[in-house]
């Protein structure tokens, strides 16, 4: 069964990963998501539907426009294979469709955001909040459905108290991040809650530590300056998801537990 699901995974996956493209590029310019329909940006030649097959499209057109050749970024079919992988990986994480469904929906959104966040420095209102809702919804059904509601309580919680500690830095230091990553919390604090507490914490300490090294490598090279803005909501993304996809890490913070910090959420939790 798990097989089925993953193979049913990956087609799905691929799938959204053709979506997402057109989110993350026409979220930030207020376009529509349906309206027109994908198109070369030069020529605005339709693209047919045998073209727009998620990666295999790319590979049969050699990444160039069928009418004039222009260059299709290599980025269109990472994006596809990389949702794939991250939905495949959770069908063999969590097992069971309700059980899978809720994160493949959340890697969805934090695969469009991040590459969002990456590209504009902004964690767009319209894909955190409908994302989280959409994410929610899901978590409650899977409840409703195993009777445990200990795990929604958990998210809620995770969500809650993650936000707030962003949301704290952010208060003492707001020239460190934008607001838009407290949002943004809200739906990794529901993912990671659902998981397990470790896990709340583990993301959280992941996404600085990761972030932390990055910067310090770019200043230490001269790629960025002290003056440069790097995003911080990638670094949260993919701290959340190494969190849940290797839950060592979770199960390690409670064991070996930074003890004021666990403290708090062993209370809170």
């Amino acid at each position: 069964m798990t097989a089925f699901v993953a193979a049913a995974a990956a087609l799905f996956g691929l799938a959204i990963g053709s979506f997402l493209n057109v989110v993350i590029y026409r979220v930030p310019l207020r376009m529509s998501l349906v309206h027109p329909p994908s198109r070369c940006p030069r020529c605005e030649t339709p693209i047919r539907p045998r073209d727009n097959v998620p990666v295999l499209g790319w590979l049969v057109l050699r990444g160039r426009c069928r009418a004039c050749g222009l260059p299709i970024s290599p980025r269109y079919p990472l994006i596809e294979a990389l949702t794939a992988g991250l939905f495949v990986a959770a069908a063999f994480r969590f097992h069971g469709l309700l059980s899978v469904l809720p994160y493949c929906v959340g890697f969805g959104a934090l695969i469009a955001l991040a590459f969002i966040d990456l590209d504009t420095k902004l964690l767009p209102k319209r894909v955190v909040w409908p994302a989280t809702a959409m994410l929610l919804a899901a978590f409650v059904a899977t409840a409703a459905v195993h009777h445990s509601w200990h795990p929604l309580v958990r998210a809620l919680l995770g969500a809650g108290v993650s936000s707030g500690a962003l949301g704290l830095i952010w208060f003492v230091y707001p020239r460190g991040m934008g607001f838009g990553d407290v949002r943004l919390e809200v739906l990794l604090g529901l993912l990671l809650g659902w998981a397990s507490r470790g896990t709340v914490l583990a993301g959280f300490l992941l996404a600085f530590l990761l972030g932390g090294v990055l910067s310090i490598a770019l200043l230490a090279t001269g790629v960025r300056s002290r003056k440069d803005t790097i995003p911080f909501g990638p670094w949260l993304c993919l701290g959340c998801v190494i969190a849940l996809l290797w839950p060592a890490t979770g199960r390690w913070v409670e064991r070996n537990e930074v003890r004021p910090a666990i403290d708090v959420v062993k209370t809170v939790f």
